[in-house]
């Protein structure tokens, strides 16, 4: 069965546009084959720097034939006294069949003519040639551009195209006024070590008549190389290779044909904080950094992943350390300037930074900060040394961000900022919450661990997202410029991790209530707010904590919006009540109850008895009872009034599984009753019954929104 390849060869690409394309294909290109009736038995991707490559295995060598049922025009004008008229005769000529191939039918819409065809299939090289010119144009990717006088766009300039069906060219032609693209068999090798054209036979031998010039098509391979080469280079200079997994796989699309070249950096520079260090090589330089064996002491090595020929290594690693001895010397030179002056010094430059332009300036955000981070402290209860310790930090956390290092290396905000602190004699809780309110900085990272950082980070968080959510600049499809869904997960993972007993409702109430820049009203921003936090932990349990989705509804209230602001009220309890219910329903226990308190609730929903109330003495009249069943009910949920202001949910289950046979009885026992009684007191006495046990089911969740288990 046939291969077919196809290579891209442009000016050198962007990393990132590299794994894009190619994900772009993983996911177009069966989709594309599948639309034409192909099914190929493998498809390979590859990219370089300098190339996109597809080579698909095993296709077919032409299309399956296909029947196809194309509908004519109505009976009654094709055919009259049963002879064929001009339209059936016409419709008969279009399809390429005799009159008698066609077939009179009933339609809804009354009788049609029909042909039944069948379709002989395309070969596979004619079907090749007119598709693929769509799979290169119809890529997508930032900033692209056009070249030359055609209007072709491409993430760079395209140089050449190879288009072989096993051995045989396909006449591919990508055309832009002046511009012709014609592809042919011929590819170039690695632009130093093979800078010559390469011929390649056919589609098979892409991947080894390529290698013989010194390019490795296979991302994949290319990375473990050089994963391996620079694991080994570290250990030639007793260290081991600090390997970032975004700069490898970025480093992996700037090389072709990779070769570890390890540099080194005069020691003095390690007087500088590693942060920075690290940063320059990794952020700046695409170096892979080195520390011992035994720490994470940095050695004076680094190593790069040349592209260049490996018999110069020695140039090119004096060329490498010439660079990043004026990086470090620049790093130095910042940090020892900074340090001159104590990191509140630095407050009133905050002035002329702004945070957004409606919302003023940076120094003013820190001062929105201070005042939020004090209404958490209340809450929490906080006093003393911590809560003086909060104050500081809420006023110092963005201080940093007018230093002239944190100026040249934005991501280092925050760890700076600890830095500084602590050579300005602050207190420790201080530095280190500095750096720590900036965690966790995305999806999988490191959240802040003392209760001063906690407090901070929450606080700068939730200025953020009531100023900017205030302006009417709420996230909208993928468009969220402000990472404002980031900020609000961070808010909840934060409080969860912590156990940070906080009232989320009153704490956006109070803050809304003070702010003055606001262009919606209190109550439409409050209400925005409230539903964005719901959707950040319906997604948290789901997703994170892996609760099913009908548990979630149950305690976030589907249909009943107490549930959803109990959950904002207590975001420990929301989360301890989702994951309880995920527990007793893997266990069997919610099965045991589900159907008397489902049932229960059901039928309360008829009476009138307020959810709230649980004590049975002030709603039940014991007088009305006609069985023996109503008093056993009875005595039953006065049992469980010994629950009311626990948050035991577990002895709450099992109160509810020892009820269950009474309730049960009063259903359908011997002694059972008609609920829907003609005596309207004597039903509302019974709807209430239902309504207390309703109610104590309610403590844990909406049991309406919970689906019944197989």
């Amino acid at each position: 069965m046939p291969s077919f390849l196809l290579e891209v060869g442009t000016e050198e690409l962007p990393a990132s546009f590299v794994d894009e394309a190619l994900n772009q294909w993983r996911s177009r290109l069966p989709k594309l084959l599948a639309e034409l009736s192909l099914t190929p038995e493998k498809i390979e991707y590859y990219g370089t720097p300098r190339r996109l490559a597809v080579l698909i295995k095993g296709l077919p060598s032409q299309q399956p034939d296909q029947d196809e049922e194309v509908k004519g025009p109505p009976a009654k004008a094709a055919f009259k006294d049963g002879q064929p008229t001009k339209a059936a005769e016409g419709f008969a000529q279009k399809q390429g069949v005799s009159i008698d191939a066609l077939e009179i039918r009933p339609t809804d819409k009354g009788e049609f003519v029909f042909v039944q065809k069948r379709i002989k299939g395309r070969a596979i090289a004619d079907l090749l040639t007119e598709q693929i010119p769509q799979w290169i144009t119809g890529l997508d990717g930032k900033r692209f551009m056009r070249w030359s006088d055609g209007d072709l766009k491409f993430s760079r300039p395209i140089r050449w195209l190879v288009a072989l069906l096993d051995q045989d060219v396909l006449p591919i032609d990508l055309v832009s006024h002046s511009i012709s693209y014609r592809a042919n068999r011929i590819s170039w090798g690695h632009r130093v070590l093979h800078p010559d054209p390469v011929s390649i036979p056919n589609a098979d031998a892409y991947i080894n008549t390529l290698s013989a010039a010194y390019v490795d098509v296979d991302p994949e391979h290319r990375k473990a190389t050089i994963e391996q080469q620079v694991r080994d280079a570290a250990n030639q200079v007793g260290g081991v290779a600090i390997i970032n997994r975004d700069l490898l796989q970025e480093v992996t699309n700037l090389v072709e044909y990779p070769s570890a070249v390890v540099g080194k950096f005069d020691a003095k520079f390690l007087e500088i904080p590693s942060e920075v260090v690290t940063t320059e090589m990794e952020s700046h330089q695409r170096y892979f950094p080195v520390c011992q064996k035994d720490s994470n002491q940095l050695l004076p090595y680094f190593i790069t992943a040349s592209n260049g020929d490996p018999k110069k290594a020695d140039i090119i690693a004096a060329g490498n350390e010439r660079v990043i001895r004026a990086r470090l010397s620049d790093g130095k030179f910042f940090f020892d300037i900074d340090r001159k002056a104590p990191l509140e010094s630095y407050l009133p430059k905050l002035e002329t930074v702004t945070f957004q332009a409606d919302l003023g300036s940076m120094r003013a955000k820190a001062d929105r900060i201070v005042a939020i981070a004090a209404q958490i402290a209340t809450q929490l209860n906080i006093t003393g040394d911590p809560l003086t310790h909060i104050q500081r930090a809420a006023l110092l956390c963005k201080a940093d961000l007018v230093t002239q290092m944190v100026g040249e290396f934005p991501e280092l905000q925050g760890i700076m900022g600890e830095k500084y602190a602590r050579s300005s004699g602050e207190p420790e809780a201080v530095a280190v919450a500095i750096a720590e309110h900036y965690l966790p900085k995305g999806a999988g990272d490191v959240l802040p661990q003392s209760l001063v950082g906690q407090v901070v980070g929450l606080a700068d968080r939730l200025d953020t997202l009531i100023g900017i959510f205030g302006l009417g600049l709420i996230p909208s499809g993928s468009s969220d410029p402000f990472a404002l869904r980031r900020a609000a997960t961070a808010i909840v993972n934060i409080t969860w991790a912590a156990n940070l007993n906080i009232n989320l409702n009153a704490l956006l109430d109070a803050i809304v209530t003070s702010s003055t820049q606001l262009k919606l009203t209190p109550e439409d921003l409050l209400k925005q707010l409230k539903e964005f936090f719901l959707q950040r932990v319906e997604t948290l349990l789901r997703e994170d904590r892996n609760i099913d989705y009908d548990l979630v509804n149950a305690v976030l209230g589907e249909n009943d919006r107490t549930y959803a602001e109990r959950a904002l009220s207590d975001l420990l309890d929301v989360r301890d009540r989702a994951s309880f219910l995920q527990t007793i329903r893997n266990d069997g226990r919610l099965s045991a109850i589900y159907e008397t308190v489902n049932r229960a609730s059901r039928l309360a929903a008829q009476g009138s008895l307020d959810t709230q109330q649980l004590d049975p003495t002030v709603v039940i009249r014991p007088d009305l009872f006609q069985k023996n069943s109503e008093k056993a009910f009875y005595d039953a949920l006065q049992s469980l009034q010994t629950m009311q202001g626990q948050a035991d949910y577990s002895k709450l289950i099992t109160a509810l599984s020892q009820i269950a046979p009474t309730v049960s009885t009063f259903f359908d026992g011997e002694d059972s009753v008609l609920v829907m009684d003609n005596d309207p007191d004597i039903k509302q006495n019974r709807l209430n019954l239902l309504g207390i046990l309703r109610n104590y089911g309610r403590v844990l969740a909406d049991f309406g929104a919970i689906a019944k288990q197989a």
